[in-house]
């Protein structure tokens, strides 16, 4: 298993990449944290998740809620197919702000 990590490639750019799961998350999540610190605006890439589950989820969902708080546009790039999947069983997709580009 891969553990996921988050990687800051430029100013509100960010990679995230490995296994998104439940054990992984809560340390992604406090690395995250320098993410919405000096920006206006998160772009993350989420092209090198390997796997994903709901924890993954609920990862970018708290992610987009911190960002409205603060005021800072987000956006997730390369959303796996799975995580998608998971996001539109749950009912959530739609709150999910992608960079299609």
């Amino acid at each position: 298993m891969t553990n996921a990590k988050i990687e800051s490639i430029d100013n509100g750019v960010c990679r995230l990449s490995g296994e998104l799961g439940f054990s992984a998350v809560p340390r992604v999540w406090r690395d995250s944290e320098r993410l919405f610190t000096g920006s206006r605006h998160v772009l993350i890439d989420l092209g090198g998740v390997t796997r994903a589950d709901s924890a993954g989820l609920a990862l970018l969902i708290s992610w987009i809620r911190i960002a409205e708080e603060k005021k800072i546009s987000i956006k997730f790039k390369n959303i796996p197919g799975q995580l998608l999947a998971i996001a539109r069983v749950s009912g959530v997709e739609e709150m999910l702000p992608q960079d299609l580009t």
